[in-house]
């Protein structure tokens, strides 16, 4: 779930972007939506309610406090300029790694890649689920799933240079670096 203060920076962000047609100021219900690979689909109404829905299989609702009324189409997502690999590792069964290639637009998110991966690798697969407070949390790789009951969770690593470093943020906030190997390792704890 996002906060509403997120999802209100979210829209405004949708108009802010180049290219984006100016405000439709409808009294009744205002929309933003993008058919892109990454798209989000909103809608501000009347009563000041806002929902937004992801194409990944996701929705969100949220309140918003805004009056504006935001309508805009999101141009297209610009084209990965930031490389990475993503390894994916079993400590629990020491099945063999897999290392798979994808990047992000400048500046972009672990997700992103992520996302970016599973539609262009059929061999990719990942869930998570939303956080209110800390954000997308990692739930399961290639079919592979934490559990509370087995001890197990999906630790996230990025291998920079010659050292390997635990990340302190999820999959929502690290930005990957050009070259970066991330790892995606399922371990017990």
């Amino acid at each position: 779930m996002m906060t509403p203060a997120f999802l209100s920076v979210a829209l405004l962000l949708l108009v802010l972007l180049p290219g984006v047609p100016a405000r439709n100021d409808s009294p009744e219900s205002d929309s933003a939506e993008s058919n892109s690979d990454g798209s989000v689909s909103a809608e501000s109404n009347s009563d000041g309610s806002v929902s937004a829905e992801s194409n990944s299989d996701e929705s969100i609702s949220a309140e918003s406090n805004s009056v504006e009324s935001i309508s805009a189409e999101v141009a297209p997502t610009p084209n990965c300029v930031t490389p990475f690999s993503i390894l994916v590792s079993n400590s629990v069964t020491n099945a063999p790694n897999k290392t798979y290639s994808t990047c992000v637009v400048y500046r972009g998110i672990l997700l992103g890649g992520m996302r970016t991966l599973q539609e262009t690798n059929k061999g990719f697969r990942f869930t998570y689920t939303e956080d209110p407070n800390y954000g997308p949390y990692l739930q399961s790789v290639n079919g592979l799933k934490g559990s509370t009951k087995d001890r197990t969770y999906w630790e996230l690593l990025v291998k920079k240079a010659n050292e390997t470093i635990t990340l302190n943020v999820g999959i929502g906030a690290f930005i990957p670096s050009e070259n970066d190997q991330i790892i995606l390792n399922f371990k017990e704890y």
